[in-house]
């Protein structure tokens, strides 16, 4: 499996992978169903914002952004979603790795996600990745102007992340 950068050549498969109004809540906080292939398509217009593809075999199976915050230098890996056909097999789990790696190659070492407290199949995941959740005092203060209570998570980036191993549950 490859992890390139996005193109806009990618925008319609992976506005089509959320499968329900609470699904494109849970990945990407849109109140819209289906997601268009523009909404995907702007995300990219931030200059903070590298998005990812996780190919396999020529197919995009994997949808992933760095958020890059170089003022706290530290990054957020954010929008994370794997195409409904491959779900539960590992790519959830190889995305995260390869987007922690990109971080880490850029000189960050502070890697956070955020996640949806109800998705407990991506917080398996995540953390079969090597994220580990954050000081609960720090979570709070970051959730003050969250929508929700997200479960924030940080990076193992002291740990090899060429792992690839499925983690069970792991289908982000």
């Amino acid at each position: 499996m490859d992890l390139l950068p996005f193109t806009a050549a990618h925008a319609a498969a992976v506005a089509g992978w959320p499968t329900s109004a609470d699904e494109v809540v849970r990945w990407c906080g849109r109140q819209e169903f289906p997601l268009s292939t523009r909404t995907v398509t702007e995300w990219q217009q931030d200059a903070d914002v590298r998005a990812h593809v996780l190919v396999e075999d020529g197919t995009v199976v994997g949808y992933g952004e760095l958020w890059l915050d170089d003022e706290e230098d530290e990054v957020e890996l954010a929008r994370l979603i794997v195409a409904p056909d491959t779900r539960g097999k590992g790519r959830g789990r190889v995305l995260v790795r390869g987007l922690l790696a990109r971080a880490v190659a850029a000189g960050y070492r502070d890697v956070f996600m955020r996640v949806h407290p109800d998705n407990e199949r991506a917080l398996r995941c995540y953390r079969g990745a090597g994220f580990m959740p954050v000081d609960p005092a720090l979570a709070e203060t970051w959730n003050e102007a969250q929508p929700v209570g997200y479960v924030w998570l940080q990076g193992d980036t002291e740990t090899p992340a060429g792992d690839s191993q499925a983690a069970p549950g792991c289908s982000a």
